[in-house]
This record gives structure tokens, C-alpha cells and sequence, in this order.
């Protein structure tokens, strides 16, 4: 399986007729980008977007970012994994996240309730436990605290993260080891509007874990409230060039794979122009 080093990361799909969809998918296959990463939100289930994806395009790699553990029996996420794989050889890259029991919101940990990282451990486990399989296929784990990331070393391919600066991709490649898989998704607004990256970043603190990631990270309760500096460190704003310098700050700090997320004022609207501008840098 070969991602390229460069992708694109999107929630858009959602919002959008399968028709579209299928096309816009089709265009980033011809455009040259290694890998389609899309979220699993509110409207579409994700292996099942995951093949409509992958019919419509010939090349890349479609990955989930990611497919949500709760809610799914891990023998049922295991069966529907081989038969994509078995359908689409090497195309399809299954992102898993979701790191708790049902009951917990993520980041959050009540009494008596297993930790999350626990969680995930039985998951890969019962998902490894199904019969029948010679071969396992490539999975990723999404991962941020140094525990996930140490868990998709050891029992998948690598992992993905998201809403991260550079820094964070230093150290994730140094607990992760050399060999495998990093793939950063990396928001970006070309232009300057700084309103729409500001957006952006307060909307990730919905999910306390990206909140304590940054903490680890040294960024400060005054950065939490949406400094100029916490926007800069994880959005690009700023022309292709710009976008370029960033992604291979990325690359040069240890991931394998950067999937781009483009941003917009109008979150609905696929972003197929700016899609266009960025595949010069593929």
C-alpha cells in the first residue's frame, strides 16, 4: 500500500449527493493525491462511504479518519475490513478511533470505567480473534497521548493524528519507531482569512482530548482560548507555497503521509478548486 506523501482529509463528503461525491473523487484520483482520508460525522456510515469511494476511483488509497469502534462489534468491523481489502487490494486503509466504552465522552473517564486506551487494546484484540483470516489486513489507529501511540505501533500499522503541530509529530515518530506508518492531517486556509482558522481551531476543543494533547505539548490555558500562536502552529494560512513549507515541516519532523484538510467559509461546499490549486504539490 502506497499513500504518496501527500493526501487530502475531508468531513465534505457528507453533505453531499453520491453523484458528486463519486466525482470529486474521481477528479483527486486524476489529480495525482495518494490517499482520500474522510470522517465518520453525522452523515454517512464510513464502510460504506469507504466503498462507494473506491468505486469510483482506480488509484489512490481510501482511508477512514476515522471509522468509530462504538457502536460497532469488533467482529463485524473485522469482516467488513477483509471483505474492502479482499474487494480493493492495497486501496484501502482502515483508520480506527474511539478510544472509550459507549457510555464515555471522549476524553472523560468516570469511576469504574475502564480507560480508554484498555478499550481500543480488547478491540484490536477481538477484531485480531476472528477466524478464518491468514492475513490481517492494514489498519491505523487514531492516536495523539504517548499510550495510543505506542498501541498502533504495536498492534497496527501505524497511526493517524489530527490537530497537531510539528512538534507533536517529532515526538509521535520517536515513540511510534521508525518504521511505521505516520499519517498528520493538516488544516489549511488558503488565503488569509484567519477568522475561518480561528473557527476551526476553537471547534477542536469539542473533544477534550485534542485540549489535553495540546497541553502535553506546553501550550498554555491562554492558548486554549485561541492565541495567534495556537492557530499558527496548527493551521496554514497562506498560499500553496506556504502550504508546501508546512506539510514538509511535517515531513522532515517524521510522518510518512500528510492529508491535507482544506478550509473553507462555507463548510458544505466540496472545496474542489482548492483541491486543484494544491495538486501542483503532489
Amino acid at each position: 500500500m502506497d499513500l504518496g506523501s501527500i493526501g487530502v482529509w475531508t468531513f465534505a463528503f457528507d453533505g453531499q449527493p453520491a453523484g458528486e461525491v463519486r466525482e470529486a473523487a474521481a477528479e483527486l484520483d486524476e489529480l495525482g493525491y495518494g490517499a482520500i482520508w474522510f470522517a465518520e460525522s453525522t452523515g454517512r456510515e464510513a464502510l460504506t462511504q469507504a466503498s462507494l469511494l473506491l468505486h469510483a476511483t482506480n488509484r489512490l488509497t481510501v482511508a477512514t479518519g476515522i471509522a468509530r469502534t462504538v457502536g460497532r462489534d469488533p467482529a463485524v468491523m473485522a469482516l467488513a475490513h477483509h471483505t474492502l481489502t479482499e474487494a480493493f487490494p492495497e486501496r484501502f486503509l482502515l483508520g480506527l478511533g474511539g478510544h472509550r466504552s459507549p457510555k464515555q465522552e471522549p476524553g472523560i473517564t468516570g469511576a469504574g470505567d475502564p480507560r480508554p486506551i484498555d478499550t481500543m487494546r480488547d478491540y484490536l484484540d477481538a477484531m485480531d480473534a476472528v477466524p478464518g483470516f491468514s492475513v490481517r489486513p492494514r489498519r491505523a489507529l487514531a492516536a495523539l497521548g504517548p499510550q495510543a501511540l505506542k498501541l498502533a505501533a504495536e498492534k497496527t500499522w501505524g497511526a493517524h493524528t489530527y490537530f497537531v503541530p510539528v512538534e507533536h509529530t517529532a515526538q509521535a515518530r520517536e515513540i511510534l519507531g521508525p518504521e511505521a506508518l505516520l499519517a498528520v492531517e493538516l488544516p489549511v486556509v488558503l488565503g488569509h482569512d484567519r477568522e475561518v482558522a480561528r473557527a476551526r481551531v476553537g471547534g477542536g476543543f469539542r473533544a477534550r482530548h485534542y485540549a489535553n494533547n495540546l497541553r502535553r505539548l506546553g501550550f498554555t490555558e491562554d492558548d486554549l482560548a485561541g492565541s495567534d500562536r495556537l492557530v499558527d502552529a496548527l493551521v496554514v494560512t497562506g498560499d500553496v507555497d506556504a502550504v508546501a513549507k508546512r506539510i514538509q515541516e511535517h515531513l522532515d519532523a517524521g510522518a510518512n503521509h500528510v492529508c491535507v484538510e482544506v478550509l473553507t467559509a462555507d463548510s458544505q461546499r466540496l472545496p474542489r478548486a482548492e483541491w486543484r490549486e494544491l495538486a501542483s504539490l503532489v
